[in-house]
């Protein structure tokens, strides 16, 4: 029977922390890392404070971050040592395989590569700064904060965006021609074709006309 607890925060070292995905943009993390640089002493202080990290315990009560994977990377970058993490849920009595069942039931986990292939959970890298950049998530992310679409609550819908885009525009565009590759993204996060995708901000009804 799994153990439940009441949602509560504990204090750990960055380098414990596990991953639960494969992969972040890179080009979020630097922006992460340049707001941080241009933060107050104070103000970063109390960001570290009153931001937690929303993990899960494992198997040997290991915790395993379940989303700001991006601003975990860049507090390493910049050199912090530890953050806040909230607990969710307790599942560190149960065997690796069961516990990843369990994570991908939840929702938890995204077990996919840069090329967004679905890989096996033994390839999810063990610590934060061993996150590889998808060109792709980092494409998605800024689309997102220009207003492309709108941020969701589904779990990992930026990278399902970043799937969306994989098919469609050429990975030496975003390397060479980001902002190009913005542009045309922007386009095609508003078309028809997106609908189906979380936070998608298009008019089906001019479509349809």
């Amino acid at each position: 029977m799994l153990r439940t607890v009441h949602q509560h925060t504990i204090s750990a070292h960055l380098d414990q922390l596990r991953p639960t995905q494969c992969t972040i943009g890179f080009v979020e993390v630097t922006s992460k890392v340049n707001q941080w640089k241009d933060m107050p002493s104070k103000k970063r202080k109390a960001m570290l404070s009153e931001h937690w990290f929303p993990c899960v315990l494992g198997p040997n009560a290991q915790p395993y971050i379940v989303d700001h994977h991006h601003l975990g990377v860049a507090l390493h970058q910049v050199g912090e040592k530890k953050v806040s993490l909230l607990v969710l849920k307790d599942f560190s009595m149960l065997e690796e395989a069961m516990f990843w069942r369990i994570m991908e039931f939840h929702q938890w986990v995204h077990p996919f590569n840069e090329l967004g292939k679905r890989v096996p959970f033994s390839k999810i890298p063990t610590s934060v700064p061993k996150l590889k950049d998808d060109p792709y998530r980092s494409l998605a992310g800024c689309i997102r904060v220009k207003g492309g679409f709108a941020k969701d609550t589904t779990p990992f819908s930026e990278f399902l965006w970043a799937d969306y885009f994989r098919t469609r525009i050429s990975l030496s565009l975003i390397k060479k021609q980001f902002d190009q590759a913005l542009i045309e993204g922007m386009q095609m996060a508003s078309s028809l074709s997106a609908s189906y995708l979380p936070g998608w901000v298009g008019d089906s009804s001019s479509h349809s006309k």
